[in-house]
């Protein structure tokens, strides 16, 4: 190796670099821990501290290893986020900035390399809108009060890197970490009341009001420099505003799809928290830009406009706050403009405590405007660079909503609604519409639509059903009277599976008066989308959606919609990945929801009308998780019209932004991995996948493999004894029951993807990410040889298949067969145990034989990153694993012995049990 070689790292280099990293952070960290159980008296665990190379091989373990270890998990986590983002500094500086995958750099050349120029690239970046949406599906284990202290360690970790600090500041540091640890130690871990929907609301609000608008700071500034360093005007970007667009969603307090306690009222107060939320972080902005704002009068004379909004403000707040007025006025007695923008945060604040001030954002962006144009005119254009059009950024962003608020409901329960309504108006034969063939709700609907009058009175009680989808639509109604459209999302139907599932939500917002009169008829003002969700839906998705764009209501609707926001040049669609999994396996899953895609953008093209696709995506592979700017990398060519949605649902959310510095990195990866499919999407030539052809054949086999597993005989019985979905059933980790209908029965179909995936995941099966896959590439090696060899030479260069097949292995990775067969051992009736753990075995060795074939290698040679973090967590994690089991086996038998007390006792333990291991495997469902 040269000289030149050894001062300049490989990709290589660092990655061992960064392992070396891992394991000496790591060990700072837990020498913290045992440090902090000294301090508590917890002697007793320290020879079982987690990596410390002295852990005994003990039968039984004291009884805090749970916590210890899920701690011990924690810190694993921490020191992985905070690892990757030294390393990829440190890859930038050796690299260069263009060395690491999926940002704004490497997005720039790759946009370049389409032959594309600055104003080309302008062009495509106006119409990128990237939307995560925060869901509260029960899938975050950890308390908020945990979280707070995990937030507290990594700052501490962060100020640790500093490499000028004396022994003795070290020193103090250290123990500060010890105390945080020592706290957190004593902080319960699992909620023993399960959350309401307002607490985890108050959690969702945490990221959007404190974290990403500083994380939108960063992303700002990296996307300049990126632009800057590409050689581009920097007048063309600054004239081109806010571009591309980040904004945000949520379905906390919207989302009543099997969750009755979603209530009118709880919408209500979601939108309230949201739009109070909003106004404090606006006041803490004007507050920051006041300090920024010194500039003397005597040196730069206010302009009349700006002193006449000073004295009407003050004047005008005078009012309520006159003290607070008189306060501004003593303090900046002589800087006009630090006084404007002090009196415009007063308003704020006043606001968020629910006084009157600004009606409408316009009112507040020509305050700030106004602050721009002076500011420039005193000739402070840096002044106006740095701090106003930042602000300006946000105000767009953020608005008075904080967030998008959508409503969910599924199509059944708007059927049972509208058969009240009917049947309290007198129609005829109205109690069996969800019964009525679709040609018959088609035509009632249709003609139905045409009439402005509601059924019934407004204070008529139609029914349980009726009452709950028309008192929230009528909270919509009020929202919009008093602050018009902004924050409120789309009407979402899930388990869309026929036109007059869309149409019925048209009739249900007439009659709540969730309607606009046009000179053309009535229009909804609310964007009303299909989710597509299982396969016989996704598979029938193009025909319901062409049918729904081309109906009159739907066009009127638009063309209001279009007159009001740009945002609605696009027609949503949602795709659910959670329940097309647990429906028909992973591989037929992705490959119907691709199908889909493709087929539903042909249908919009067809129309004129590009799709936002709003990707459900869980936090686990098999519920459609997976790198972002991968997975936009295998949607189908001109999928992506630039508007693009996704759910960011339960412990993903922590994971991906709980610190400033992962936030800016992920939302990075999305906003720079959406402009360059987009650009590709449009300017890229369609290169035919090679892989497809087998596509059908493969999902078939597959398909087939995994339905004939699930529909076994006494599958179910197996299922509930192998795992812990009962324990889970009894966890408090969401306000959202675990079932559909609430019921405690055995039905798959009832229960919820989400502890579907759950409890296969905690017993380390992870069957629904892998189980068929084997079977679908054994079928076509059997019956094609040739074709199988044409499909491992073709795979390089599919970018779907790799994604899903890459997906898969990291599932059968995270698998661990001798830990199935000791959950297995659970399982009461020894034939069954060993009927279905001969047909698990079998199909996960043929997974793994013929993903190996097909990868040429193993995953840990080819993936040591990944191999690296699977296996640093499997020691501590068999331990608890093992513990979890005879927790288990004792909780049920005290169940069956009828000793309901001594069983309830037992709970927290067998939770925590359950907690511990989700963290160690970084996912729940």
């Amino acid at each position: 190796m040269t000289g030149t070689a050894t001062l300049t790292p490989t990709r290589e280099q660092l990655r061992l670099e960064g392992f070396d990293l891992i394991d000496e952070t790591l060990s700072f960290l837990i020498g913290c821990l045992g440090e902090a159980l000294e301090s508590t008296g917890e002697t007793a665990l320290l020879p079982y501290l987690p990596w410390s190379g002295t852990v005994p091989d003990d039968a039984n373990p004291p009884a805090g290893i749970p916590q210890l270890y899920s701690i011990g998990f924690q810190l694993l986590n921490m020191v992985e986020e905070r690892v990757a983002a030294a390393i990829r500094r440190e890859r930038e500086n050796v690299l260069g900035a263009e060395s690491i995958r999926g940002l704004w750099p490497q997005a720039l050349r790759d946009l370049r390399d389409l032959g594309l120029g600055p104003n080309e690239i302008l062009d495509v970046l106006r119409d990128v809108e990237v939307e995560p949406v925060l869901t509260a599906h029960p899938t975050e284990a950890k308390r908020a009060s945990i979280r707070e202290r995990h937030r507290a360690l990594y700052d501490d970790l962060v100020r640790n890197e500093y490499p000028k600090y004396t022994e003795r500041e070290r020193r103090r540091l250290r123990q500060h970490m010890v105390t945080t640890l020592e706290t957190l130690w004593r902080t319960a871990e699992i909620h023993l009341v399960r959350p309401d929907i307002i607490s985890e609301l108050r959690n969702s609000i945490h990221y959007l009001r404190d974290l990403f608008p500083d994380a939108v700071n960063r992303l700002d500034l990296h996307f300049t420099e990126a632009w800057r360093d590409a050689g581009y005007p920097m007048d063309a970007l600054n004239a081109a505003g806010n571009i591309p667009r980040l904004s945000f969603g949520t379905w906390i307090g919207g989302d009543r799809d099997g969750h009755p306690l979603v209530t009118p009222q709880v919408t209500e107060t979601a939108l309230i928290q949201l739009r109070q939320a909003a106004f404090e972080l606006l006041h803490r902005e004007f507050s920051a830009l006041s300090t920024q704002l010194t500039l003397s009068r005597h040196l730069s004379p206010a302009p009349d406009d700006l002193q006449a909004r000073i004295d009407e403000l003050s004047f005008v707040l005078g009012f309520g706050a006159e003290e607070a007025v008189k306060e501004i006025f003593d303090r900046h007695l002589e800087e006009p403009w630090r006084q404007l923008s002090a009196l415009i945060a007063l308003r704020l604040r006043l606001q968020a405590k629910g006084e009157l001030g600004y009606v409408t954002v316009d009112q507040l962006t020509a305050d700030l405007d106004l602050l721009s144009r002076t500011l420039q005119d005193a000739g402070c254009h840096l002044v106006e660079d740095q701090y106003i059009r930042p602000l300006r950024h946000k105000i767009d962003m953020f608005g008075f909503h904080l967030a998008t608020l959508d409503v969910r409901q599924n199509s059944e329960f708007h059927d049972k609604a509208i058969a009240q309504l009917l049947t309290a108006a007198h129609v005829p034969d109205g109690e069996n519409y969800p019964n009525w063939p679709e040609a018959k709700r088609l035509v009632f609907l249709n003609e139905e639509l045409q009439s402005t009058r509601p059924f019934l009175h407004e204070g008529i009680v139609a029914g349980h059903e009726a009452s709950a989808v028309l008192d929230c639509y009528r909270v919509l109604v009020r929202h919009r009277l008093a602050w018009g459209g902004a924050g409120l999302g789309a009407l979402i139907i899930s388990m869309t599976r026929q036109l007059s599932d869309l149409l019925g939500v048209y009739l249900l917002a007439r009659e709540a008066g969730l309607m606009e009169l046009t000179p053309e008829g009535l229009a909804c003002p609310m964007e009303v989308v299909p989710l597509f969700e299982t396969m016989d839906d996704l598979d029938r998705s193009p025909d319901i959606l062409a049918a729904f764009l081309e109906h009159p209501f739907t066009r009127r609707s638009r063309s209001f919609l279009m007159g009001t926001s740009e945002v609605f040049s696009t027609q949503q669609v949602m795709l659910g990945y959670s329940d097309s999994n647990k429906d028909c396996g992973i591989l037929a899953a992705q490959w119907a929801l691709h199908k889909a895609e493709e087929a539903l953008t042909r249908t919009g093209k067809e129309h004129g009308i590009p799709l936002c696709f709003f990707h459900g995506r869980g936090g686990t592979i098999s519920r459609g998780a997976g790198p972002t700017h991968w997975f936009m990398a295998s949607l189908p060519h001109g999928a992506m019209s630039g508007h693009f949605r996704m759910t960011e649902q339960g412990e993903t959310i922590a994971q991906k932004y709980a610190n400033l510095a992962n936030a800016t990195y992920n939302l990075e990866l999305l906003l720079a991995g959406a402009a360059v499919t987009t650009a590709r999407h449009r300017f890229g030539r369609k290169q035919q996948d090679p892989c497809e052809r087998f596509m059908p054949r493969l999902a078939k086999a597959s398909q087939e493999a995994y339905q004939a597993l699930l529909h076994a005989e006494d599958f179910i019985t197996f299922y509930r004894q192998a795992t812990p979905l009962d324990a889970l059933e009894h966890a408090r980790i969401g306000s959202r029951p675990a079932r559909r209908t609430g019921k405690q029965g055995h039905s798959i179909s009832d229960l919820r993807a989400i502890p579907w995936v759950f409890s296969w995941t905690q017993a380390r099966y992870y069957l629904p990410g892998w189980f068929g896959v084997g079977s679908g590439l054994e079928a076509l090696k059997k019956e094609d040889p040739a074709g199988f060899a044409e499909l491992k030479a073709a795979l390089p260069d599919s970018t779907f298949l790799t994604y899903v097949l890459t997906n898969v292995e990291t599932n059968l990775a995270s698998a661990n067969l001798k830990l199935m067969h000791e959950y297995a051992a659970l399982v009461t009736n020894e034939k069954l145990r060993t009927r279905f753990l001969e047909i698990i075995d079998a199909e996960f060795e043929r997974t793994r034989v013929l993903l190996a074939e097909l990868f040429d290698g193993e995953m840990a040679d080819r993936r040591p990153r990944m191999a690296k973090t699977l296996d640093i967590r499997e020691a501590p994690l068999k331990v608890l694993h093992h513990r979890q089991i005879v927790l288990l086996r004792k909780w049920r038998e005290l169940l069956t012995a009828g000793k309901q007390h001594d069983a309830d006792a037992l709970l927290p333990d067998l939770l925590l049990s359950i907690n511990a291991i989700a963290s160690g495997l970084r996912t729940t469902g």
